[in-house]
């Protein structure tokens, strides 16, 4: 990733700060000193020192609190105490909690900067199972449990979901439910005829909470339960069913959304036009003829759409021959999938010439069984032209074709055309995530998840 993103992504202060710490000499890459903002780093196996400090890449961090009774669920509150302020020390500003606990509810909070993970964990239709402690005004009776794991009515639409319960000891038992209604827990309760008293949440998920953790503090998470907390919430593709994988290229399985943004901008710049905060979102799917076309008439650029093809490609070739990595994970996927025959394709809208410039900068020639680009097709995404040719070209019908992809109108595009689709996180995209989500049959972060 670039230098400049890395550091911002630790928070060592905002873009446009850290560019002019970088060209002050304050920050060293193995050692050496460096001035350039967009240098390219390994984030993983570089060492980057900041002001002679050495930094430790983690885009992401996972937090488990015992929240204690008191504190609201929020990140900020005008009257009453955050479990945000519980973490003070953790040195982070971007840490929010996953879902909500009541003000008088103890128990098992996850914070964290994740908000991809965090959909995961709060969207109803995943259900995942959140276990509490309850102590009760008086007993439970067996007519009480059989209702609650029948589900209730707490004055909804519908009933809620089934829970599970069991009896820990006399007024106490533990309550499992898949979803988050407000006061749900309580409601339930009160519905069957009893009262919640204490309440304490010890599970979520495939994370339980800490017992040596006492109220009001907290550790991160290990690595073991990212991954059971991961895997347990995702929906991953299996390759059962394929015979062939297809990837989207620029923020599917490169990661070069950034490059595009650079070049519209100091494209544009030429001819004196300020881009639109949305353009992105406007030329997303679109053949790179038909957004040369899209350009030439929106901005009313004096060249050709030829022309303006041939600039990009210019401006992009050098970037693309050094400083466009693989997404994470994707050339162990590439290998995992040549070891198991399946055949494997590029449906994009950039360049043939760039598609083959960044393969064979990854060593990659000779992987792919087809290549597909706007040139080959008349229509671009989300219209399934160019996924419809690349299976045909594969010799794969669509319903045995998994694609990769992370904007709304790829996904559209492989759903339209009969095939199975994974969204993949992109940074350029994470605004559309929810929707991405929605629309995905699958949803991976990086493709590590899928060896």
């Amino acid at each position: 990733m670039r230098l400049d993103k890395f550091l911002c992504d630790l928070q060592y202060g905002t873009r446009s700060g850290i560019r002019k710490d970088i060209k002050n000499g304050l920050v060293s890459v193995n050692g050496t000193v460096t001035r350039k903002n967009d240098l390219q780093i390994d984030e993983n196996r570089d060492e980057i020192k900041y002001c002679g400090k050495r930094c430790i890449y983690r885009k992401y961090v996972y937090y488990m609190l015992h929240k204690p009774a008191g504190t609201v669920s929020a990140t900020e509150d005008r009257r009453e105490k955050t479990v945000v302020s519980l973490l003070k020390d953790a040195g982070r500003n971007d840490l929010f909690p996953v879902g909500r606990l009541d003000k008088d509810t103890e128990g098992l909070l996850l914070m964290t900067n994740d908000g991809p993970l965090a959909h995961e964990l709060l969207a109803p239709g995943k259900h995942v199972e959140k276990v509490y402690e309850c102590t009760l005004a008086a007993s439970i009776t067996e007519e009480q449990r059989q209702t609650l794991a029948q589900g209730v009515d707490i004055g909804e639409k519908r009933l809620t979901l089934p829970a599970k319960v069991s009896v820990l000891e006399e007024k106490k038992i533990a309550l499992a439910i898949t979803e988050g209604k407000y006061h749900q827990v309580k409601r339930m309760v009160k519905a069957v005829g009893n009262e919640v008293l204490y309440l304490k949440r010890i599970r979520m998920g495939a994370l339980f909470l800490d017992a040596k953790l006492k109220p009001g503090e907290y550790r991160e998470l290990t690595e073991e339960e990212i991954t059971m907390l991961r895997t347990h919430t995702r929906t991953v593709p299996t390759l059962d069913d394929v015979d062939a994988v297809i990837f989207d290229l620029d923020g599917s399985l490169v990661d070069s959304m950034w490059v595009w943004q650079t070049i519209d901008i100091e494209y544009l710049n030429r001819f004196g036009i300020k881009p639109p905060p949305d353009l992105h979102h406007l030329i997303g799917g679109r053949s790179f003829h038909e957004t040369a076309v899209y350009f030439k008439e929106l901005f009313q650029i004096p060249d050709e759409p030829e022309q303006i093809k041939a600039d990009w490609n210019r401006m992009a070739w050098d970037k693309y021959s050094r400083e466009v990595p693989l997404k994470k994970g994707a050339g162990a996927f590439i290998t995992f999938c040549r070891e198991n025959r399946l055949k494997l394709g590029i449906a994009t809208s950039n360049s043939r010439e760039l598609v083959e410039n960044v393969i064979a900068a990854h060593g990659l020639n000779g992987s792919f069984d087809c290549i597909m680009t706007s040139r080959e097709i008349t229509k671009g995404k989300p219209a399934p032209d160019i996924y419809l040719a690349a299976a045909d070209a594969l010799g794969v019908v669509p319903e045995r074709c998994l694609v990769f992809e992370d904007i709304i109108p790829g996904i559209q595009a492989g759903k339209a055309a009969g095939m199975k689709v994974c969204a993949v996180f992109d940074d350029a995209s994470v605004s559309q995530d929810a929707e991405k989500r929605e629309l995905a049959d699958y949803y991976i972060h990086d493709f590590q998840e899928l060896l």
